[in-house]
């Protein structure tokens, strides 16, 4: 049979360490880049854009739709990166099950 306070038990723990991981990855970052380093996006492990530096050599006012492209291109990468660290991260709390609606 199952005992009930050790599932609580168990459960409680899962939730403390989630959130202790969750608030670790505020802390983490990576960074996405584009146009060989012209455009860089920073985020960190929640998915959360932290940093965007463009490079005035690409600034071009008669191209702006570049600038825009290499802009998204840098912020999808460092989001990419983002939630494959987040994933990484929460795959060593649950051993590696995934939990619909957590990541």
């Amino acid at each position: 049979m199952f005992d009930i306070k050790q599932i609580q038990k168990m459960q409680k723990e899962l939730q403390d360490r989630m959130a202790q991981v969750q608030g670790d990855l505020k802390t983490q970052e990576v960074e996405g880049t584009s146009g060989g380093g012209m455009v860089v996006a920073r985020a960190n492990g929640n998915q959360e854009l932290i940093d965007l530096t463009i490079n005035k050599d690409v600034v071009d006012p008669d191209d702006v739709e570049m600038l825009q492209d290499l802009v998204v291109a840098a912020v999808n990468n460092a989001m990419d990166q983002a939630r494959d660290l987040n994933q990484n991260e929460m795959s060593k709390v649950t051993g590696g099950i995934k939990i619909p609606g957590l990541f």
